[in-house]
């Protein structure tokens, strides 16, 4: 390691994580920082002492297609905590109807009944190819217009839970390269991840392992402030109130939130936050079965998107949920469980009670992803020769998701690791940022809170 430097990393969330461990695989000295005093950002799980269990702050879907972050999870260690679902299947339910199917996508499904959206036909799906071919200002709605026979069973589930966000709203490119990573690659890029054991066991205690087995330097419940700059390079910042000076072969990576990269360097474009994501875990008495068999199902005609059960712990997801993030948490909890509870088996005795719940609203649960805000995410480089950026809130070409984080956090490290070799070129946002071409991976599902604290209440019922 002598002669490299130190590449300081400003966010501990899977972008900063992922940055980092490619850095000690380089044989990089790292020093890691983050203002919460645990590591994982929106990725994490926490110990609830109302439910007295460990509890993810929020759901996460992820598919077998999500390589960048399948692939951080082997090099790390944590795949042993993930468990593949196979083939891939994905339950709905109507809430309205109750009308249950399972979508069981792979090889000529498209032509069995049995494995499609009931009452739909092949060339319905052939719709969604209008999203791989729509222009950088257009929205979903605008291709695909209310009133198809999937708009409502799928499309709308599929492009609000990914996107977060109404589908007048959000991307239209965003969504086809979901579709383009997954239903259109096939059964073997769609099979459900699931984490068992929660999203810190999987992708956060065996990163920061790896980086303290390698000797990096991990600050937590260190906030960074006062960047400074000599012309066109970090010279130093401070960290939880002490200075830190960068020598002439040091780096910066900031992978922090997307406001907290725009108080740090004067000048960065970033997208605004969007709408709110509220998720409720419920203590039950025992497992309970959801309609498919599988430990998830997706919800039309409600008002969340998706169901996940863990033993005794069912968690449900409201994207788009700034109206549902406004009401008292009582009232969610209430609406929410009116909703699920007469679908699920064994069904909930007449008259009983809510069971304990945790509600956990997150109001930056990811940047806002409407064209024009897509069109404001900066790229990897800046105008600073040692200072990079990652998160998902940067230029990747898919939705604010886990597999953005860790591409991106790869591709700052990457970037880093090759400062002084590429030239830098000029982009909209700083007059020396550049993008990176790739092929979009997706990975989807409920984000997770940002801060240790997470907005919300538990309650005990009964």
């Amino acid at each position: 390691m002598n002669g490299t430097g130190t590449v300081h990393v400003v966010g501990a969330g899977l972008a900063g994580l992922a940055a980092a461990v490619r850095l000690v695989e380089a044989g990089r000295r790292v020093a890691l920082y983050d203002q919460a005093p645990q590591a994982g950002g929106r990725c994490r799980s926490f110990h609830d002492p109302t439910l007295g269990r460990l509890i993810d702050n929020g759901n996460h879907m992820v598919l077998s297609g999500n390589r960048a972050l399948l692939d951080y999870a082997r090099r790390t260690g944590g795949s042993h905590a993930l468990e593949e679902l196979r083939p891939a299947a994905f339950p709905f339910l109507d809430l309205r109807s109750g009308t249950a199917w399972t979508l069981r996508p792979g090889g000529l499904w498209l032509f069995d009944p049995a494995r499609r959206v009931p009452g739909s036909r092949p060339l319905d799906y052939l719709a969604a190819l209008r999203c791989l071919t729509a222009g950088r200002a257009q929205s979903v709605a605008d291709r695909l217009p209310p009133g198809g026979a999937l708009f409502e069973p799928l499309w709308r589930p599929l492009a609000v839970s990914a996107l977060n966000g109404p589908m007048e709203r959000i991307s239209a490119r965003l969504f086809g390269a979901v579709l383009r990573e997954t239903l259109l690659r096939g059964e073997a890029a769609c099979r459900p991840v699931l984490a068992p054991r929660g999203l810190s066991a999987a992708f956060v205690e065996p990163a920061l392992a790896r980086l303290r087995a390698a000797g990096a330097a991990l600050h937590l419940g260190a906030r960074v402030d006062g960047v400074t700059f000599d012309q066109d390079r970090v010279s130093g910042f401070v960290a939880a109130g002490s200075a830190v000076t960068l020598g002439p072969l040091d780096s910066m990576i900031v992978a922090a939130p997307a406001w907290v990269a725009e108080r740090l360097l004067p000048g960065l474009t970033v997208p605004p936050p969007g709408p709110a994501i509220v998720n409720l875990h419920f203590q039950l008495d025992g497992p309970a079965q959801l309609p498919g068999g599988l430990p998830f199902a997706g919800l039309v005609g409600g008002t969340a998107e998706w169901l996940f059960a863990r033993d005794d712990l069912l968690s449900v997801t409201v994207s788009d949920a700034d109206a549902l993030a406004d009401l008292p948490a009582d009232e969610i909890a209430g609406r929410l469980w009116a909703e699920i509870a007469p679908h699920l088996r064994p069904a909930p005795r007449l008259g009983c009670p809510i069971p304990p719940v945790r509600v956990v609203k997150e109001r930056r649960a990811t940047p806002d992803q409407s064209p024009e805000s897509v069109a404001r995410r900066p790229g990897t480089r800046t105008r600073w020769s040692n200072l990079t950026l990652a998160g998902d809130w940067t230029e990747t070409g898919l939705p604010a998701t886990l597999e953005a984080a860790v591409r991106s956090g790869n591709r700052a490290a990457e970037a880093t690791l090759s400062n002084g070799n590429n030239p830098i070129r000029r982009s909209r946002v700083f007059p020396a940022f550049t993008s990176f071409r790739h092929r979009p991976i997706w990975s989807d599902g409920g984000a997770v809170p940002a801060r240790p604290g997470p907005e919300g209440q538990s309650k005990k019922r009964g």
